[in-house]
């Protein structure tokens, strides 16, 4: 590979001037409800179809295998985003750690998963606009038009306003939740967990209905519980304090995390029942009605109030695919032009380019199931080189300056990394298409990396930067 500066006609300075964030936009409470904002919607919609692959005990098996891997991944990324504190994050870790290549291998994983997610939250908040019967809508791709011009323009508008707002919406999503809680739990009854019917499958059961493999197939959606908290440290260019408060906002975004997608496994089919949730678009609001009646006013207020968690998680996401591209881009990893910045200090080309995407997939397909199978195996794939990034920096450089260090080591991270691989797995039992759809997109971008932009990568980069320092210390050792 060669690293290669911008044209002499555009010094380095001035390029990277015209690709610079805000900084000190976002301490660690903003960056905690950030790590929130982005996966809360999964507490909302999604995560119940998995009753549908594994039952409730194979769903719940997959909560907590997933719960685990993800708050092994998180420990490994609050050093990692401690250390090396770039818009890059998850390409920037497995940079140092893994070469040019692995480096954006991990780069294109997380940017599909961060790219199709948005589209699959699209499809839900149409099925909540839909639920709520407003505007009279029946077809739901006004709604994803309508969102993503508003939400791509705040973002545009400024990270510090985008920030504070989405921290805002959040706050009402997560009142919701507790509302649900409490209008849910008089109710509960163990027996509705069980009320599907076992199959004829190794392993089937009252627990295990589907059997073995429907716990393996669950996966997925025990993820969904969780999926795209890794995007926290894509803030670090735009933080205070990144080594101070990079750790603090995701591990606190994490715990929370845990607590809220527990009570939300145990009691929305423990009223609603496991088999009517199982295929419900908006399962919470639904389960109320069941206990609280057809005209439950709780249930109306949780129906807006989960579509303002769809809202944060779309929000949020689109900040972290924005952030992604750009520190793709910027680095010449891909298309340069992708990573300018407004006047604003934001990236709007990488905002509007990856949410046309993202916006003609919901409009197409309509099939959220199907588009967070496409995110999650996206994301699984960055897992696995996520938490081998750590593992290696720790083994390679163990002297690296650490804002913040991991519990137990690689010992934690390679837990998760070994549960990692077998979510990858999963993905092709739930559904091939998508798995296949994916790899045939990340084979692809591989081989754009391998002909051409390993040969054109901007040197004066931050995560260039981070890797040639390393280089030249090696050398001098």
């Amino acid at each position: 590979m060669s690293n290669d500066h911008p044209p002499a006609s555009l010094p380095a300075a001035r390029y990277l001037e015209k690709r610079q964030l805000k900084r000190g936009a976002a301490g660690w409470v903003l960056l905690a409800g950030l790590g929130v904002a982005y996966v809360i919607s999964g507490d909302f919609s999604g995560w119940n179809l998995g009753l549908a692959q594994g039952g409730w005990g194979g769903l719940l098996i997959a909560f907590l295998l997933m719960g685990l891997m993800y708050t092994c991944m998180v420990f490994g990324l609050a050093e990692l985003s401690s250390t090396l504190p770039t818009a890059g994050a998850g390409y920037g870790f497995a940079r140092r750690a893994l070469g040019p290549l692995g480096g954006f291998a991990t780069g294109m994983a997380v940017l599909i998963e961060y790219a199709v997610a948005p589209a699959a939250i699209a499809t839900f908040i149409g099925g909540y606009i839909e639920a709520l019967g407003l505007l009279g809508i029946t077809n739901s791709w006004p709604v994803y038009l309508v969102t993503y011009i508003v939400f791509i323009g705040i973002h545009a508008y400024g990270v510090g306003e985008a920030l504070k707002l989405m921290f805002g919406i959040t706050v009402i999503a997560v009142l919701a939740l507790a509302a649900t809680v409490i209008g849910l739990a008089p109710h509960f009854e163990a027996a509705r967990l069980f009320d599907i019917v076992p199959k004829d499958a190794a392993g089937a059961s009252a627990f295990l209905p589907m059997g073995f493999a429907g716990a393996l197939a669950a996966l997925v959606y025990g993820i969904w519980f969780f999926l795209a908290i890794e995007g926290v440290p894509l803030a670090a260019e735009e933080t205070a304090d990144p080594k101070r408060d990079m750790p603090r906002g995701i591990i606190v975004a994490m715990l929370i995390l845990l607590v809220t997608g527990a009570l939300m496994l145990v009691l929305v089919p423990g009223t609603g029942g496991a088999e009517a949730m199982s295929t419900s678009d908006n399962p919470l609001p639904e389960a109320l009605r069941t206990v609280l009646g057809q005209d439950s006013a709780l249930a109306v207020v949780v129906n807006y109030a989960g579509l303002a968690g769809l809202v944060a998680s779309f929000f949020s996401i689109v900040f972290a695919y924005s952030r992604q591209l750009f520190a793709l881009s910027r680095a010449g990893y891909l298309p340069r032009w992708l990573s300018i910045t407004g006047t604003r200090k934001t990236p709007w080309v990488a905002l509007i380019v990856p949410g046309t995407v993202g916006f003609l997939l919901a409009a197409i397909t309509g099939d959220g199931g199907l588009l967070i199978n496409i995110a999650v195996f996206g994301a699984t794939v960055s897992y696995v080189l996520l938490n081998l990034s750590h593992i290696l920096l720790r083994i390679r450089e163990p002297d690296l300056p650490r804002g913040y260090r991991t519990p137990g080591g690689v010992v934690t991270t390679g837990i998760a990394l070994v549960l990692a691989c077998v979510a990858v797995v999963a993905t092709f039992m739930v559904d091939v298409k998508a798995a296949s759809i994916t790899a045939v997109v990340f084979v692809a971008s591989l081989a754009y990396f391998w002909f051409y932009s390993r040969h054109h990568v901007v040197a004066t980069a931050p995560e260039e930067e981070f890797a040639l320092l390393q280089d030249a210390e090696s050398t001098l050792r």
